[in-house]
């Protein structure tokens, strides 16, 4: 049986944004990305330097931790990372489809699986220009053709300023189809330091106000809720 490497298994807790937002969730973290966003607020998942503290679990024992913590009650899993499409999950959605749980994964669309068209929803959150990085949109078509008979599949973006908000209508055009979520960016990633509510309060008013002003009325504009229940603390 293959393994997988794992950052963290935690939950159940809700899911803090996009579409699922507010939903109870256990989350699957992978180890591993092939990104390295400036502002990436999981660094424990993607830097090589944390390979030691990723577990090498096979899908029983993922499927183990997640019946464990959920006490056997289905609901959703969150395949997150790092950048989860780096592994195959196929047996761990059949094996959770089986018992009635339902699959969540988020990932930038620089690698296409097959079993993404066995996920409930599937966010497809292609990076913009702060991140540091450059979308390869021909990597997130062969996303979108892979997910083909997913339940759902969405566009999430984090806007950090102008430059990514003119990004974000300029990725939404192409893909008018998606549901597109938008949400202000965090600076401050720093699990020690903590997060300043009123911060986090006046970006997403301004994230809100200039839709508004654009009469830009196809994003649904939604906060970080998890950061602002809990900052940047782990395994929440």
């Amino acid at each position: 049986m293959s393994q997988l490497r794992i950052a963290e298994i935690f939950g159940p807790t809700i899911q803090g944004e996009g579409a699922l937002i507010g939903e109870p969730t256990v989350f699957v973290r992978t180890g591993g990305c092939d990104y390295r966003c400036v502002w990436c607020d999981s660094l424990h998942a993607v830097d090589p330097a944390y390979r030691r503290t990723w577990a090498a679990m096979t899908t029983d024992g993922v499927w183990a931790e997640i019946t464990r913590l959920s006490k056997g009650k289905p609901l959703t899993i969150s395949l997150s990372g790092g950048n989860p499409a780096i592994q195959d999950f196929t047996q761990l959605i059949l094996r959770g489809h089986s018992a009635g749980y339902r699959f969540a994964c988020e990932t930038q669309g620089s690698i296409s699986k097959p079993w993404f068209a066995d996920l409930d929803t599937l966010v497809l959150s292609p990076k913009p220009p702060s991140s540091g990085e450059t979308v390869d949109w021909e990597a997130f078509e062969a996303c979108l053709t892979a997910a083909e008979g997913a339940g759902l599949i969405v566009l999430k973006i984090v806007i950090f300023d102008d430059r990514d908000y003119a990004w974000a209508q300029m990725a939404a055009e192409r893909y008018p189809a998606l549901p597109l979520y938008l949400q202000p960016g965090n600076l401050e990633v720093d699990p020690a330091v903590p997060v300043d509510p009123q911060d986090l309060s006046d970006k997403l008013l301004w994230l809100v106000e200039k839709v508004m002003a654009d009469g830009w009325f196809a994003p649904r504009v939604l906060p970080q809720l998890h950061v602002l229940l809990w900052g940047n603390k782990r395994g929440v």
